[in-house]
């Protein structure tokens, strides 16, 4: 397939060093990836950057017949047209899995503020890598609703970190969610990181085994049900929508894979959360789980009539 990309945005910044000269940025958005963050600084700071964006509009290079074409024989989805044609961040990304259930949280008002509850258990789901990334998703959950409060994301680091980076939130927690690989036994020490965990005074349970699309159908399902915290949970946010199939260059397909990327290690965690949902059930009343929710999502105003309240 043949991407005649229209110097989409382009980002100009002087490297304020003696005889430094300029460093040049030339991208098409892939969604609210790295490329959107870059010309959100650049955006925000016209006298450190200087910053264009050129869609088909503005530089003609492609007739628009032709893109026509393009959008009739199918050679390119609706969302790839917008990217790169028309420098669109909004679309999503081409192969993501999880885009357009992102965006229906969105448009349902399911992420945004997301404060803890301090009178439920918050439990942690894990991604454990050992030269990647490890990634901790913590969330609670009112009976069929899971709010996610709080994420984190780091690498090259021991257990012994991810355990004071709990043991340094005001939580209370409750179960400890990580993949069936924990239980493999590592080169050299012998033992297993479910056993280092626990001589640590962490006791993991073993996420459901599911294959991964069959997991990620489960993600799928149950974002339905899921409310995200739009600060502490951003970067958690942004893998979500850049998660995607890896692409076949040669063949022009997508492969029965997703790409091991940045994202990766959030949307693991995450798949890890969702297949263990049934060891994590809050068997409170449900009159008292939702009265619980209400406060915590509306706090003063839980009391008030619906049409009285601010955050409707």
């Amino acid at each position: 397939m043949r991407y005649k990309t229209p110097r989409a945005y382009q980002f100009i910044r002087p490297i304020l060093a003696a005889n430094a000269g300029w460093a040049l940025f030339i991208t098409t958005p892939r969604g609210k990836n790295h490329a959107f963050e870059l010309f959100q600084i650049a955006q925000h700071n016209p006298n450190e950057w200087y910053s264009l964006k050129l869609t088909l509009d503005d530089t003609r290079h492609i007739p628009p017949v032709e893109i026509e074409r393009e959008r009739a024989e199918g050679i390119m989805s609706e969302d790839l047209i917008q990217q790169e044609y028309y420098c669109s961040f909004t679309k999503g990304v081409e192969g993501s899995y999880y885009q357009k259930f992102v965006d229906k949280m969105r448009i349902e008002n399911r992420i945004g503020d997301v404060p803890w509850d301090s009178g439920a258990k918050v439990n942690v789901a894990f991604d454990i890598g050992v030269r990647d990334s490890t990634a901790l998703i913590f969330y609670q959950v009112y009976g069929a609703i899971i709010r996610v409060i709080d994420c984190y994301e780091s690498s090259k680091e021991g257990l012994e970190h991810y355990i004071n980076v709990m043991k340094n939130k005001p939580y209370t927690y409750g179960k400890y969610i990580a993949p069936h690989d924990i239980r493999v036994r590592e080169w050299g020490s012998g033992i297993t990181r479910w056993d280092k965990a626990k001589s640590l005074g962490i006791t993991f349970t073993i996420a459901d085994k599911y294959s991964i699309m069959d997991g990620i159908e489960k993600v799928r399902s149950t974002l339905s049900i899921m409310y995200m915290d739009q600060v502490k949970c951003a970067p958690l946010i942004k893998a979500l929508e850049n998660y995607r199939q890896e692409y076949d260059a040669k063949n022009g397909v997508y492969k029965s894979v997703p790409l091991h990327n940045f994202a990766s290690h959030y949307a693991d965690s995450l798949r890890y959360l969702c297949v263990s949902l049934s060891k994590v059930k809050d068997n409170s009343d449900p009159k008292e789980l939702d009265k619980r929710f209400h406060e915590a999502v509306l706090g003063e105003e839980s009391s008030i009539p619906y049409i009285f309240r601010h955050r409707q």
